[in-house]
């Protein structure tokens, strides 16, 4: 039986190739965007459960309440003590370990000198927390020693080609030696970091390094990432209940206004969770969302429900073609059972030709989205035993949601009237291939306008005055034996004409401001503590200037001034949240923030130092003695248009003022750029789903068309034998099936703007959603439609009338 239904199954796809294209290209259409989006979904799901103890392992964090209690910043690593005390205060935790992240340092093997970016420092039971793959060397001990490191397959390949590296010595900063003691297979990509040398904690116990007092006193560098490993099915909120104890413990007098835990809070955060749901000012790498895992599972399912919708009006409009023979067996004896069975064995062999034919153009596609989405995934993804017997039982669930509606429909025909060729499908059939179609179009509208409103907010991010001038200037590493030489360095540099301007900072603009060091105002004759966070970013004199910030009063910090470091310069929206009048009128306030008290010289006009993410915070320039520089940073103007010339000048220099520090440098308005790449992927991918659910649903209403006239052949024989020209035939059978695209704007419009209001809330500085972005959609939408059904309507027209009116 099962034989006969799949060998007349075969005949009937075969006999209508064309609309058996149509239903296998939809249904294929769809699963392939269903499995390109599983397996982005599932990558993103991956992140750090390749540990064995993932589910027990969290990351501390830190979060900090400025005096109205509001939480202004909030990290994903903390200062060393926690380190420090975490194991005795806490007997609960089984280990602890720490990494830090050294930042940019020059490394040198003979003649090799590298400037590294990836190196942390990392405590000698890391691996006794992740699992991490060691390939040469003892993991209980290659990270006891001071100064041993650890590397990378491909970091090793880098300095040692094929030499063997252990007992390899790497110098860095031109300070100390290193001696490779391991290598260790690179973190895999689901990883929410990848560090490329791991170098032994106990380093930093040198004072010349950092020093093993600091590590145990030093509550304000909360620059290291901690975690813990509890025991199985241990509730990690027993812990956090006692952390404010443990701070007012630890930290007694670290806060002169109360208790520490009134100002700080530490939290536990699980490993599983980092990726998509952890949002810190600070992270090692950028993170996923899990927003942005919902949006798309959501565009998955819908484009799978247009797939088939699709599939269901197709079939229904093939009905006309099967009629007759749908009578002959049922004349024959067939019953409607038997009917069905048949029916629906087309509709899942369509879709197990469809899932096959979806799994080869997911595995041709996987590429393109690998480089939209900026991700490594791979089709083995969809091969684990989770995925393999879901995917198994697709084609008969997919299969039979799809087939079901035109089986029960086709199998209700009426014998006699088949046979005559007199039979007629009832409204209420009509009326619901009506609903699918308007569903069809109501979600392509909704994913329309949703791309035109992202691509608008990518748009206003990117061309939006940022306030300063971020073009051609080019930012690299204040370190190593940059300092000792930045002054000549600067000199000869600045006597090339195509330079402009150069200064130093602790933070660049595109970084984030997280420095507060709290601030006091006078308030009568007495300093008092004000309540909002000012950011401060320590630069040099030149600063302003180098990136053409606009002062709105005073003055920039100056050489001609000797005293300058005793000043103060705010942007315009600290004067703002300090209650000043005006620019002019905080000139030549008092004003304390940290340790220095002195005066304000200057207020520069606000501008976008972080991304449209973020609001304009209030913002301290601070200038710090010559002999206490507190600078990261290099930023330099380059002038005029021939960049390539100015580079190879840059470069020249550098090597000549510093030969064991590497010039690495890097545009800032790319850095700009970067900080929306996020934003442009989900551009791209929304536009490309978009487009194919728009193609899939224009399948659907082809369906519903050709159905639709099917049915009126003889009426539009009658009008134009009347006299009726094509256009308006083709008018009158497009009116229809426009009202439905009108139906299904009215519907898609609220929710579109419902999901986009939601989605902009994440930027400070946003797009207004614009009324005629609606009706643009509902016209592109409209046209569509009239495009897809003018083709059936003009070949009815044009029909010659004695064919459909013969048998009258």
């Amino acid at each position: 039986m099962v034989r006969n239904y799949l060998k007349i199954a075969i005949r009937n796809l075969l006999r209508h190739r064309f609309i058996s294209f149509i239903n296998l290209f939809g249904l294929t259409a769809g699963l392939t965007c269903c499995l390109l989006i599983t397996t982005y979904i599932l990558n993103e799901l991956s992140y750090d459960k390749y540990n064995a103890n993932a589910d027990n392992i969290y990351r501390v964090t830190r979060t900090f309440n400025n005096q109205n209690g509001v939480v202004s910043l909030k990290l994903s690593t903390v200062s060393p003590p926690f380190g420090y005390y975490f194991p005795t205060d806490f007997p609960e935790i089984k280990k602890m370990t720490r990494l830090l992240d050294n930042g940019p340092i020059p490394a040198r093997y003979k003649e090799k000198i590298i400037n590294e970016d990836g190196m942390f420092f990392a405590d000698e039971n890391l691996f006794d927390v992740f699992s991490i793959n060691v390939l040469k060397g003892n993991p209980k001990t290659a990270l006891t020693d001071p100064f041993s490191i650890m590397l990378t397959e491909e970091t090793a390949k880098k300095y040692f080609g094929d030499e063997d590296p252990i007992n390899k010595v790497i110098r860095f900063n031109s300070q100390f030696d290193c001696k490779v003691t391991g290598i260790y297979k690179a973190f895999p990509s689901n990883a929410h970091m990848h560090p490329g040398m791991l170098m032994s904690f106990n380093t930093l116990k040198d004072s010349t390094v950092y020093g093993e007092e600091q590590l145990r006193t030093n509550w304000g560098n909360n620059s290291f990432f901690t975690y813990i490993l509890l025991p199985p099915h241990f509730n990690p909120e027993n812990l956090e209940k006692r952390f404010p104890a443990f701070l007012d413990k630890r930290m007694a007098g670290q806060y002169d206004s109360g208790k520490p835990s009134k100002f700080t809070k530490i939290e536990l955060q699980k490993l599983t969770d980092i990726h998509l749901r952890s949002h810190t000012d600070y992270e090692a790498e950028a993170n996923g969302d899990i927003k942005r895992v919902y949006i798309f599972s959501a565009i998955a399912l819908f484009i799978l429900l247009i797939a088939c919708i699709n599939y269901m009006n197709l079939s229904t409009a093939r009905s006309a073609l099967r009629a007759r023979e749908i009578g002959i067996r049922k004349v024959i004896g067939a019953r409607k059972k038997e009917l069905v069975l048949q029916f629906l064995s087309e509709s899942i062999l369509v879709c197990f030709a469809a899932t096959l034919a979806a799994l080869f153009f997911t595995w041709l596609a996987l590429p393109w989205l690998n480089k939209i989405s900026g991700q490594e995934l791979l089709i083995q993804t969809l091969l684990s035993p989770q995925i393999i017997i879901p995917l198994a039982i697709t084609p008969f669930v997919i299969g039979t949601m799809s087939g079901l509606y035109p089986a029960l429909f086709m199998s209700a025909f009426q014998p006699i009237k088949t046979l005559k060729g007199l039979f007629k499908v009832g409204g209420g059939s009509i009326s619901f291939r009506k609903v699918l179609v308007v569903t069809q179009f109501s979600i392509s509208i909704i994913l329309i306008i949703t791309t035109f409103i992202v691509f608008q907010q990518l748009h206003f991010m990117q061309s939006k005055s940022l306030g300063l001038d971020k073009d051609q200037v080019i930012s690299t590493a204040y370190s190593g034996e940059v300092p000792k030489n930045y002054d000549a360095f600067r000199t000869e540099l600045l006597q090339n004409s195509s330079f402009k301007d150069m200064s130093r900072s602790s933070r660049i603009p595109s970084g984030r401001l997280l420095d507060n060091q709290g601030a006091s105002t006078m308030d009568g004759d007495s300093l008092v503590p004000v309540k909002t966070d000012i950011k401060y970013v320590s630069t040099d004199q030149d600063f302003a200037s180098t990136y053409g910030i606009p002062l709105k009063a005073g003055r920039y910090f100056s050489r001609d001034f000797g005293s300058d470091t005793a000043s103060f310069v705010l942007n315009e929206t600290a004067v703002k949240m300090l209650n000043w009048k005006s620019p002019q009128d905080a000139i030549g306030k008092v004003f304390k923030y940290g340790n220095q008290n002195g005066r304000i010289i200057g207020v520069l006009q606000d501008f976008h130092f972080e991304s449209m993410h973020q609001a304009i915070v209030p913002m301290v320039m601070v200038m710090t003695p010559p002999s206490q520089p507190y600078y990261n940073s290099i930023s330099i103007k380059i002038k005029g248009g021939n960049t390539a010339q100015a580079i190879a000048v840059f470069e020249r220099t550098w090597k000549k003022f510093f030969p064991e520090t590497p010039a690495d440098y890097q545009f800032v308005d790319d850095n700009y750029k970067k900080l929306y790449e996020s934003e442009q992927r989900q551009a791209s991918i929304f536009s490309a789903f978009a487009c194919i659910a728009i193609i899939i649903a224009c399948l659907g209403l082809f369906g519903l068309s050709a159905f639709a006239i099917s049915q009126r052949v003889k009426e539009i024989g009658v009008r134009k034998v009347l006299g009726a020209d094509v256009s308006g035939i083709v008018g009158l059978l497009s009116k229809d099936f426009l009202k439905l695209v009108a139906i299904a704007a009215v519907i898609a419009f609220p929710v579109a703007w419902y999901a986009m209001h939601s989605w902009l809330k994440d930027f400070a500085y946003r797009v207004n959603i614009q009324w005629w972005v609606f009706i643009v959609a509902g016209l592109l939408a409209a046209f569509i439609a009239f495009t897809t059904v003018s083709f059936q309507a003009i070949k009815a027209a044009m029909a010659n009338p004695v064919k459909s009116l013969r048998t009258e």
